[in-house]
């Protein structure tokens, strides 16, 4: 099994300084080769301490040039929020400098500030979304970029570097709502989980992702990669207290980035579904939520550990997982803790999981919704 190293950079109190924060967590990615992971990610962001992570290929190009074999993924490139032919530009350039490193996770942005402070409008991202990755994936195998849309209309041109290689199965997309799990199929792409809902759920909703993808697509789709956040203590009261206080910082920080409870979301064409989220959040309240938040996360002593992100691979029959460690206002010496213990202790038991068994194609008889 390929395990990842997500990155967050996220100063959330500015307690310390952002120049501090590259500093530690661009160490952790420069020593992720030599530590056993197969990969470095991270997600696009902007504007705040959320996640000051604004230029992803720049980033990956970094770590490109620190290391020799180890792939580089976006968690994820949002799409509405810039030109396809920049974004198809900079992947095309970051393979020709990784030698074919490069991981493209897409998806279509929920963070309302971001998409003011890009002048898009929220209701036009599903479409938007739509367009842009068709367009997109059709450039990065052919080296040309055109389109005839409703709102991209993008005469042909050539993209210079050529493709390196085909970024088929290297491609995925993060979908939270049933549609985007519908439209991830569609478009022939891999599965990116990132836990927002219950685990039935997601069970639901990746049998509808593997239903569709094999009636669209003719051949079982690839297997997910899960995204998670992990705080792993020798000592099981000290993961407890990782988990009661970064997690929960980390869930905190998010329900606040991403206004899970703003209800002005079900007025939004495409966001109707966090609309909903929101009257439970009202509901319930929303300390309770980011309680949930956090225990879809996973933490313990090692073996607990192990044993939890094994039994999420039989679930959903995972690919590969993307592990956090440096997340909330954890501060840096329990961060660098977290990680290290993680390479000695976990990494080497999943990196033994043997996932190469082809993913199951569902049943002639079985409907698509």
């Amino acid at each position: 099994m390929d395990v990842g190293l997500g990155l967050t950079f996220q100063n959330l109190k500015d307690q310390v300084s952002d120049i501090e924060v590259f500093r530690h967590e661009l160490a952790l990615a420069a020593e992720a080769e030599d530590r056993g992971f197969d990969s470095v990610w991270t997600p696009e962001h902007h504007f705040t301490g959320y996640m000051m992570t604004p230029n992803v290929p720049q980033f990956l190009s970094w770590v490109a040039a620190k290391t020799s074999k180890i792939k580089l993924g976006t968690t994820v490139t949002v799409l509405p929020w810039q030109n396809p032919v920049r974004i198809a530009e900079s992947f095309l350039l970051l393979d020709q400098l990784s030698e074919g490193r490069a991981i493209l996770g897409i998806g279509r942005g929920l963070g309302k500030g971001e998409f003011d402070g890009f002048q898009v409008p929220m209701g036009e991202a599903r479409h938007r979304f739509r367009e842009y990755a068709e367009a997109l994936l059709n450039a990065l195998e052919t080296g040309v970029m055109e389109y005839d849309g409703k709102y991209l209309q993008q005469p042909r041109v050539e993209l210079r570097p050529r493709p390196y290689a085909s970024y088929r199965g290297r491609v995925f997309a993060s979908a939270v709502s049933p549609e985007s799990v519908k439209l991830m199929a569609n478009l022939d792409v891999g599965l990116m989980i990132i836990a927002q809902k219950p685990w039935d759920r997601v069970a639901e909703d990746v049998k509808s992702y593997r239903d569709r993808f094999f009636a669209m697509q003719g051949r079982p789709a690839p297997k997910p990669v899960v995204v998670a956040f992990v705080a792993v203590n020798e000592d099981a009261a000290k993961a407890q207290e990782m988990r009661d206080k970064y997690l929960v910082e980390y869930a905190r920080s998010t329900s606040s980035f991403y206004q899970f409870g703003n209800k002005e979301f079900e007025k939004i064409e495409g966001y109707e579904y966090y609309g909903a989220l929101a009257s439970s959040v009202e509901k319930h309240g929303i300390e309770k939520f980011n309680n949930f938040l956090a225990d879809l996360q996973i933490w313990g002593r090692p073996e607990e550990v192990v044993e939890k992100l094994k039994a999420m691979v039989d679930r959903f029959d995972v690919g590969s997982f993307i592990i956090y460690t440096q997340f909330g206002d954890m501060p840096f010496d329990v961060g660098r803790d977290n990680y290290e213990l993680f390479a000695r202790k976990v990494l080497p038991h999943l990196k033994d999981i043997d996932v190469s068994a082809p993913a199951v194609a569902p049943s002639p008889l079985q409907s698509v919704a």
